[in-house]
């Protein structure tokens, strides 16, 4: 017997609870016969202006990131997406690779990353140079720096919003996303790097690719495009950047 929507593949992500934007924006970005299923990571809305407050709110994540894989595995997906981005860089390159062969085998499929996602999608282009968005407040973006550096990219630019708390990152104007890309843009750039799953882009990000003539990966399309590939679904998918549309 075979899962009558789900026939090609069943996509689990999981989100911490107070993100809006990674589960549609994934489902616009879903192929016939793949079905998407999202398991939620209680935690606070809180300011995240102390670092008190946003350290707690990273430990948070942390306590409750395996108990939403091992709660969504049970729709039996075929792949997992970890939809926290600040735990995909926190660390470096080798934190990051631990974690998610940590979850890999707890979930005993495979699991996809937006930090190992994004270099997978940055080698495609042969980016080595990059500029960076963030929604995070400084703690989180030295994370974001660290990692991509030890990866072997420079990093002219990063620019963090410092949205004030986890649900107002997605309450940021797309006005204020595309000055930030505006601003990171540059001759000494091969490509753009947004992070933040809560942070809605994929749109301005894949427009922003035609009046920027370079890559523009927003980490939701980025982490979507590398579960597809990884689960064997290799459909080109138009109209949401030139990752899901070239490789």
């Amino acid at each position: 017997m075979t899962d009558q929507l789900g026939y090609r593949g069943r996509i689990a992500i999981v989100v911490p609870s107070t993100n809006t934007s990674c589960q549609p924006e994934c489902e616009a970005l879903r192929p016939a016969g793949v079905t998407n299923h999202t398991g939620r990571i209680s935690i606070k809305e809180r300011p995240l202006t102390t670092e008190q407050a946003f350290m707690e709110h990273v430990q948070a994540m942390r306590d409750g990131m395996r108990t939403a894989i091992d709660q969504v595995v049970t729709c039996q997906p075929t792949h997992v997406i970890m939809g926290v981005a600040l735990e995909a860089f926190w660390g470096g390159v080798a934190a990051a690779a631990e974690l998610q062969a940590e979850l890999t085998a707890r979930a005993g499929i495979g699991v996809s990353m937006g930090s190992t996602a994004t270099v997978a999608a940055l080698q495609k282009f042969g980016a080595r140079r990059i500029a960076v968005l963030t929604p995070h407040q400084p703690r989180g973006d030295e994370q974001v720096r660290r990692y991509f550096e030890e990866a072997g990219f420079t990093i002219p630019r990063l620019i963090g919003l410092k949205c004030p708390s986890p649900v107002q990152i997605a309450h940021t104007p797309q006005a204020a996303i595309v000055e930030a890309l505006r601003t990171l843009d540059g001759d000494d750039v091969d490509a753009i790097v947004q992070v933040g799953t809560n942070l809605a882009a994929i749109g301005v990000c894949a427009e922003a690719e035609r009046w920027l003539h370079k890559p523009v990966l927003a980490i939701n399309a980025v982490t979507y495009w590398d579960a597809l590939r990884r689960s064997g679904v290799d459909d080109r998918v138009t109209g949401f950047g030139s990752v899901l549309e070239r490789f």
